[in-house]
């Protein structure tokens, strides 16, 4: 995955913390990573948005809403992030 000039290794575990980015930058990345993720049959996927004031979380639901493949959209249990994450899981 790259954005603008400087491409960004990022590990394909099913798992993507977006701590790091802003949500003008997420929206992407979330797409290009659930189609990875996908592609490689991980088709549970934690993305990690944190709490915060809920931007992240926002941009990142909003993504979800419009991407087909999609079977279900759930915040994830408590020790698994409760509200600062959400739990994707991808069609077959």
């Amino acid at each position: 995955m790259s954005f603008g000039d400087d491409p960004i290794e990022y590990a394909i575990d099913g798992v993507l913390d977006l701590h790091t980015f802003q949500p003008a930058e997420a929206a992407d990345l979330v797409e290009d990573y659930l189609a990875e993720c996908r592609a490689r049959g991980i088709l549970e996927v934690r993305i990690i948005h944190g709490k915060g004031i809920g931007a992240l979380r926002r941009t990142v639901l909003h993504r979800l809403a419009k991407l087909p493949g999609i079977a279900a959209v759930e915040q994830a249990p408590p020790h698994l992030g409760g509200h600062g994450a959400t739990i994707v899981r991808l069609e077959r």
